[in-house]
């Protein structure tokens, strides 16, 4: 019996979701898509899931899209179109999540995988990882909004080196750039990757996301524009009762409970 493309388990109030074609370097297939889309689905639905760990099996965290389902001259125009369209929207789900999302990376993002990392909002890489973006290699584009990511992560001038030259990024060196959050020891990844899900888990979750749409939104904001998100923003939480409870816990002097409502 062939082993499932996606391997999935909850602890400490996170989801993690294990990517699982390393003969394949984890790359995405109609298969893996349907079953990462059934993980979020169900991390969704799960008031205990509060956060979700998103990682790959091997030497490999993902690289990108199989070839085989995107090349028209093999499958057909429209099936192609059509896996790259659940490709997108994937990516666009995992960007949006109504939970804060980690990468845990293990091993090499290549092109398209490169992209499934910075859809995530915090990544903690082993220190043998690597990033590659490699379209100009077989005469492509980055996209899965590769061209939107990395300007904004690293400076155009960085972002169009790695794009041009397809120049492998040590996670070191993604670090330092600010491409990633941080950088550990191979061994202690998970370990790290655990304790960070876990206080998340305990986070007032709908102030994390929120905090993200706004970060995402700025670039293309006005001052006015961004001050009027935050206003709004504020004004819905300003009625939560994680915010009720935050206020009670400072006032009280103790650890505050949140709930993520």
């Amino acid at each position: 019996m062939s082993e499932p493309p996606l391997v999935q388990e909850i602890r400490q109030g996170a989801m993690w979701i294990r990517l699982n074609r390393p003969e394949a370097m984890n790359s995405l297939t109609p298969q893996l898509l349907a079953g990462l889309s059934a993980a979020l689905d169900e991390a969704q639905a799960r008031d205990e899931v509060k956060a979700i760990v998103l990682t790959g099996e091997g030497r490999a965290f993902c690289a990108g899209a199989d070839l085989k389902f995107v090349r028209a001259d093999v499958t057909g125009p429209e099936a192609a179109a059509a896996f790259l369209q659940r490709v997108l929207a994937t990516m666009n789900r995992i960007a949006a999540f109504p939970k804060p999302v980690i990468a845990a990376l293990n091993g090499l993002a290549l092109a398209g995988g490169l992209e499934l990392v910075l859809c995530c909002d915090l990544v903690i890489a082993a220190r043998s990882a690597s990033f590659l973006q490699a379209f100009s290699k077989i005469g492509l584009v980055p996209d899965t909004g590769g061209t939107w990511f990395l300007p904004q992560r690293v400076g155009m001038a960085r972002a169009i080196g790695l794009a041009m030259l397809a120049d492998k990024l040590p996670a070191e060196k993604a670090a330092e750039w600010g491409l990633i959050w941080q950088v550990v020891d191979d061994a202690d990844l998970a370990a790290t990757v655990d304790k960070l899900a876990a206080q998340l888990a305990t986070m007032p979750t709908k102030a994390l996301v929120r905090t993200r749409q706004a970060m995402h939104a700025a670039p293309t904001h006005t001052l006015e524009q961004q001050l009027s998100m935050e206003g709004g923003f504020m004004r819905e939480l300003g009625w939560s009762p994680d915010y009720a409870e935050g206020v009670s816990a400072f006032m009280e002097k103790r650890a505050p409970k949140f709930t993520g409502q």
